[in-house]
């Protein structure tokens, strides 16, 4: 089963030297790019409503199926999803488009890059938009001090362990993967990440992100473009502490928006709300 796109959307590709990544893109090629980063474990296919509604409201959106989840972008060794060299793909997706700047939304793991590139290349970044992922300093701070944030990403551990995260994840028609999801993502979406993370060597390299960690990935300064930030309640991952303490992290134009029944999975379970005040951040700063 593949998933469902909106009318209008179309693939693309990306090249990074040796790299080719898969892309969907949306709205009038000359407006400004607002470029979608997903986490795990999504795709590009996860943002098909905000990328509709964005390019709606005449921008040029793209997302796309980053490191290790695009098949010709899918490096053996685990050093190849370093963080760094995940946030210089954002700022490679952008050249390849053509954009000097950018608008950046992330999610998951988009949304830890995102902060990333907003913090180190803010000439680069008309605003950020990030969901469910708390400032990456805020993230650190709150895990150092809160028993409730160690237990909440616990299952990090399961998932940097060589080979025995693969078999667990997918050991009874994958049951534990589609657990992740909580219910809260659409069946067709669920159903082709799955199918997509089945392929050889895919899952393997959407965890390499998780084993690739150090802990340059918490050492991010604070951020000073214009920044929304969207948090569920019944998130998984990450607590009511670390969200809040994120406001500390943002030294420019910031707004935070904690939605009521709200879990991890934002972009899928939820476009309705998340959608507006992302076209209204967009209007305001853009």
């Amino acid at each position: 089963m593949s998933a469902e796109l909106v009318p209008g959307t179309v693939a693309l590709t990306l090249r990074r030297g040796p790299l080719v990544f898969d892309a969907l893109a949306t709205g009038p090629e000359t407006g400004p790019l607002v470029l979608f980063l997903h986490g795990f474990p999504e795709f590009a296919t996860c943002w098909r409503e905000q990328i509709a509604a964005v390019a709606r409201a005449g921008y040029r959106a793209v997302a796309v199926n980053q490191r290790g989840y695009s098949p010709e972008a899918r490096p053996e060794d685990p050093a190849d999803y370093a963080g760094p060299k995940l946030a210089d793909d954002a700022l490679g997706f952008a050249d390849a488009l053509g954009a000097e700047r950018f608008h950046l939304v992330g999610h998951d793991w988009g949304g830890a890059i995102g902060w990333s590139v907003a913090a180190t290349a803010p000439d680069r970044i008309i605003t950020l938009t990030a969901l469910a992922t708390p400032h990456p300093g805020a993230l650190s701070a709150v895990l150092a001090e809160s028993a409730e944030q160690r237990e909440h990403l616990a299952y990090v551990q399961l998932l940097r362990a060589e080979s025995k995260a693969e078999q667990v994840l997918l050991d009874d028609d994958a049951a534990a993967l589609r657990a992740i999801y909580q219910d809260r993502v659409p069946a067709d979406l669920v159903e082709d990440n799955i199918r997509r993370l089945r392929e050889p060597g895919a899952l393997t390299a959407a965890l390499n992100w998780y084993r690739a960690m150090d802990d340059r990935d918490f050492d991010v300064p604070p951020v000073t473009v214009p920044t929304l930030y969207l948090w569920g309640e019944y998130d998984l991952a990450f607590t009511a502490a670390a969200a809040e303490r994120t406001a500390s992290w943002a030294a420019g134009p910031y707004d935070f928006i904690a939605l009521d029944n709200a879990t991890h999975w934002l972009p899928e379970e939820d476009p309705e709300r998340i959608i507006p005040p992302i076209l209204t951040h967009l209007k305001t700063y853009g």
